[in-house]
């Protein structure tokens, strides 16, 4: 695949179709769905000392969920997303770092 076409093929992935979902409509209840996403891509081309040549590039995509719109009675209301893995990190990270200062203070005291 050459740099053009992955460039054109991403440009083609990343669009708000990827963002937002198709609205969800149940007991009188509209939910719109939404996301992150990131993207990258990369291409180049050369040559060795023989005359070959070669090309090539690619591009990935990546999303999680943001949260989602909720339509209820004319009103709209954003209900954001838990990303528990984070939350688990982050928690993670606050318990060690306090028992690391814990375990420091402890043996300044004795």
């Amino acid at each position: 695949m050459k740099a053009d076409e992955v460039f054109t093929t991403a440009k083609d992935a990343l669009t708000v179709r990827r963002v937002y979902a198709d609205p969800v409509e149940r007991d009188g209840i509209t939910v719109i769905t939404a996301a992150t996403i990131g993207g990258g891509a990369g291409g180049g081309s050369g040559q060795d000392k023989d005359g070959g040549e070669g090309s090539g590039g690619a591009f990935g995509v990546g999303a999680k969920p943001a949260g989602a719109y909720v339509i209820k009675n004319g009103e709209v209301r954003w209900q954001p997303a838990v990303d528990v893995n984070r939350l688990m990190v982050v928690v993670g990270a606050i318990a060690i770092t306090a028992l690391v200062v814990g375990a420091r203070l402890a043996r300044r005291v004795d």
